[in-house]
């Protein structure tokens, strides 16, 4: 893709700062591909909160909310902040990562890609209702892009990715399993500890609950008391930096993904795969797209298979874990197929920008 002199704007979702200790998806995904664009050369802005680390500029919208009641005001907040970036000089191209800022999009004139990255059910429908012609949009994967064929300029799959050389390959493994990733009822970590207590295997659990009164009260009530029962057996680790993750998912026995939720992805399952770390999943919406079973990890349909399966994973082979991960996982694969996309839009806005004239 020829470098465009103008810069693209990324949004964040506005509650959450971006950086490589993320614990969301979409604020993973937009940080890995933002800087390996501007490792191309490619001008790139973040919107996002104050606090934010990436590769390029920052344009701090407001401060991460800390209580259980601030969405509504913050999502107003950044939605002002990225319009008074956007007002203040030209831009190539708008890239939403928010989940929501593209409802906006008919009140500015540039090209605008939405990422969806959660499954239809997570959006509000009236979203979809009006869509401004200037609003393009791609899936993370094939199960996911199969809700939204109904959509226009849909420009179909591109598939998350990792920066490879960050989870270096290795064999040894310790004596524990891990849960890692954003501590709610859908990601359910509640069931990964039941099945470590019934396997009698230590369990990490590694992850954030978010400013939400449901996450909160999840957290209370399903988490809390079994972490308190299960005494040294079950060690919860909140908010680990990037390194403190790498070398938890290097080192664990194998990974739990007991999410409950259609997933349209699964970045955990991805590094593990680069750390040669086996995966213990449940084959909702896309997981089976990146665990294989009994290759890089375990499909099962419930908690207590789970369990049993945790004394399996020592007959995998991690080397064909790694394997597959450079094969199909790599950020470089994800960001050559993101500068296609800018490339067509680009091309289409050209077109309209003729026709109009």
């Amino acid at each position: 893709m020829a470098i465009d002199p103008n810069p693209l704007l990324f949004v964040s979702y506005p509650i959450l700062q971006v950086s490589d200790a993320s614990c969301g998806g979409a604020e993973q995904m937009l940080w890995v591909l933002e800087h390996e664009l501007a490792n191309r050369r490619q001008k790139t802005a973040v919107a996002a909160c104050e606090g934010s680390c990436v590769s390029g500029e920052l344009i701090a919208t407001g401060i991460a909310p800390t209580g259980s009641d601030g969405f509504e005001f913050r999502a107003a907040e950044h939605v002002r902040g990225v319009f008074k970036a956007l007002q203040d000089r030209p831009w190539g191209m708008v890239h939403d990562k928010s989940g929501f800022w593209w409802e906006h999009a008919g009140e500015c004139k540039i090209p605008v890609l939405v990422t969806l990255h959660l499954p239809r059910s997570f959006y509000l429908e009236r979203l979809f209702r009006s869509i401004s012609p200037n609003v393009f949009f791609n899936c993370v994967s094939q199960s996911q892009a199969a809700e939204f064929r109904d959509l226009p300029r849909m420009l179909g799959v591109v598939a998350n990715g990792i920066v490879l050389d960050r989870f270096p390959f290795e064999r040894r493994k310790s004596d524990y399993v891990l849960w890692l990733g954003r501590i709610c009822p859908e990601k359910a970590p509640h069931l990964a500890i039941d099945a470590a207590r019934r396997a009698d295997v230590k369990l990490v659990i590694a992850g954030q609950v978010y400013p939400f009164q449901w996450h909160q009260t999840y957290f209370e009530r399903e988490i809390k008391p079994r972490l308190e029962s299960a005494g040294e057996k079950v060690r919860w680790i909140e908010r680990p930096d990037f390194n403190e993750k790498l070398e938890l998912i290097r080192h664990a026995r194998a990974v739990l993904l007991s999410t409950q939720a259609p997933e349209t992805s699964s970045l955990v399952a991805m590094e593990a795969a680069a750390c040669g770390t086996p995966v213990i999943a449940f084959p909702n919406g896309a997981i089976p797209e990146i665990v294989q079973h009994r290759v890089t990890g375990f499909l099962v349909q419930d908690w207590k298979a789970m369990a049993h399966a945790i004394s399996d994973v020592d007959h995998l082979w991690p080397e064909d874990a790694r394997a597959i991960a450079e094969e199909r996982f790599s950020s470089r694969r994800m960001a050559d197929e993101y500068e296609r996309l800018y490339s067509e839009i680009a091309a289409e806005a050209a077109q309209c920008s003729r026709m109009a004239a």
